[in-house]
């Protein structure tokens, strides 16, 4: 048993809706899924922590019911940072090799030159993700360790966050009693959960559409090449029928978990649903179609603004595996069908994949940057660990320092 939690992962989803942690065992083949604790998510506005003290109470229940579950004490995890102040961009750095073959030394000083770049002080980088590597105009190179040349190139993506937006998720898992791990991106997350290395390779766009914000990530060639965060989510949906049916919040929610679809041609005429009434007046019956009239125009700008995001990024024409859907946002009924009208390319959802343990507990697009979290941490083991027993500056320097020396671990 011992030697089990040892190879125990967890990765803590916190989102505006709800957190969750998932709690994974590293095995030879890969990650077995052993305990999930979710609990509603009331601290967070558009995936940014707005209120410390009731994420950290949030946090609390949902790693004790992962922690009962998964029959083990959770100390230290990997966290998902989400939200509008998110910024990915791509750069590229060029040195000249010393002993005409490239050395651990190269790839670091490379990477560095990549990242020589002016970052505004209120903002931190979060990943350095190398794209591919360039020596004396041979490009594609993914693994330059060994090659010999003069000259070597890197492409890398950057992706840096807002200080305070990372301080307060730190801050909150402190309280909550929890080291952080490290911080990672929520799409570069579900990524690792939803899309096969296949896509990665086609060319793939990523829309993780969660309650407050929509996150997109694109990869070609196998690498990432574009990400990017909208602050809109499943609650612009749930704020659209409580006013369009005057309906309380609380009841919207469930009205579009139960009876929601974003395709009014997915409709039956006849179909009716029962809206309960604000300030004592009785439940009304209205028609089904009322309510997917109401959702679809709201996807519908959704998948637009994604569109020109991608359309933005410059990499329309190579995503030919098409587009995956997750998030719990995903799980509404007519998503694939209106995304592929509007993106004109193939759409499906995507549920976190190549697991095993709990594998029908997670089998859902809600659950996707929870699992990506432990699969990227099995990954990514054992190659930073800051415990936090001081004060949450010194933990903070600590990421900074450590996201300093990113790169380390791609090599």
């Amino acid at each position: 048993m011992a030697n089990r939690r040892e190879n125990l992962i967890v990765g803590l989803d916190i989102g505006t809706t709800k957190i969750c942690a998932i709690v994974g065992n590293v095995t030879e083949d890969g990650v077995d899924i052993v305990g999930i604790g979710t609990s509603p998510s009331r601290g967070l506005r558009k995936g940014v922590v707005i209120n410390i003290e009731t994420t950290v109470a949030s946090i609390k229940k949902a790693v004790e019911e992962a922690e009962l579950m998964a029959g083990c004490e959770i100390k230290s995890v990997y966290a998902g940072i989400a939200g509008g102040h998110i910024k990915g961009f791509n750069s590229q750095g060029v040195i000249a090799i010393k002993n005409r073959e490239v050395s651990p030394d190269d790839v670091r000083r490379v990477i560095d030159a990549a990242k020589a770049i002016a970052i505004p002080m209120d903002r931190e980088v979060i990943h350095i993700l190398p794209q591919e590597f360039i020596i004396d105009d041979q490009d594609g190179i993914r693994e330059p360790l060994g090659m010999s040349g003069v000259r070597l190139e890197a492409r890398v993506h950057i992706v840096t966050g807002a200080v305070a937006s990372a301080q307060n998720i730190i801050k909150s898992c402190n309280r909550a009693g929890l080291d952080v791990a490290d911080i990672v991106l929520e799409q570069l997350a579900s990524s690792e959960a939803v899309i096969s290395p296949e896509e990665k390779e086609i060319g793939v766009a990523l829309v993780d559409i969660g309650g407050g914000t929509t996150d997109i990530a694109i990869f070609v060639d196998g690498a990432i090449k574009h990400t990017s965060v909208l602050s809109l989510g499943g609650n612009h949906l749930t704020n659209d029928i409580a006013v369009g049916l005057r309906t309380p919040m609380a009841e919207a929610e469930k009205i579009k978990q139960k009876y929601g679809c974003c395709y009014t041609s997915m409709v039956g005429k006849d179909e009716t649903i029962e809206v309960p009434s604000v300030g004592g007046r009785k439940p009304r019956v209205l028609s089904r179609q009322l309510l997917a009239e109401i959702l679809e125009p709201r996807m519908e700008e959704i998948f637009t603004l994604v569109n020109r995001e991608i359309v933005k990024s410059g990499f329309e024409d190579q995503i030919a595996s098409g587009v995956v859907l997750t998030g719990g946002t995903s799980i509404l009924e007519g998503m694939p069908e209106l995304a592929e009208q509007i993106f004109n390319l193939p759409v499906r959802r995507g549920v976190p994949q190549e697991i095993g343990g709990l594998v029908d507990v997670v089998n859902s697009p809600v659950y996707a940057t929870g699992v990506g979290l432990v699969v990227y941490g099995s990954k990514n083991q054992g190659i930073r660990e800051f415990p936090t027993v001081q004060s949450d500056d010194n933990v903070f320097r600590r990421v900074a320092r450590r996201m300093k020396e990113w790169f380390g671990e791609f090599f």
